[in-house]
């Protein structure tokens, strides 16, 4: 379980991860990820859908379709899939939910949570699936 992304970005990032380990230009269905990633498969299509959508994952239709890398993995960055699926509010918004939270009036966990964040957003940023 993650604590900072969602069910559906943590299915995304390990799908990609997954294709990512497969011979480039190998179509894989939802079956098989779901198999491989033991989660429903109507949970992987959305998934994938979106990230078809911002040019992540490619997908071919009909009988012998399925999904792929939609570029080579130095391409594409943990930070592209995280803001394709989950967006980048999690890296600006107060961990705890506070709407009020800032440097000028922290909540608790204000400064170490910043530190904390800014280092995810920049692993993130640099680690590419390659």
């Amino acid at each position: 379980m993650t604590v900072i992304f969602s069910k559906k970005c943590e299915l995304g990032l390990q799908a990609v991860l997954l294709l990512s380990t497969l011979p480039k230009d190998t179509l894989v269905n939802a079956t098989f990820v779901s198999e491989k990633l033991k989660v429903p498969k109507e949970f992987v299509s959305k998934v994938m859908q979106i990230l078809t959508n911002d040019n992540i994952v490619g997908s071919k239709k009909g009988h012998n379709g399925g999904f792929y890398l939609a570029k080579l993995p130095e391409e594409i960055y943990l930070i592209d899939i995280v803001k394709s699926l989950d967006g980048l509010d999690v890296f600006n918004q107060c961990v705890l939910g506070f709407p009020g939270c800032s440097h000028e009036k922290p909540c608790p966990v204000h400064n170490t949570w910043g530190k904390v964040r800014d280092e995810a957003y920049k692993m993130l940023s640099e680690e590419n699936l390659a």
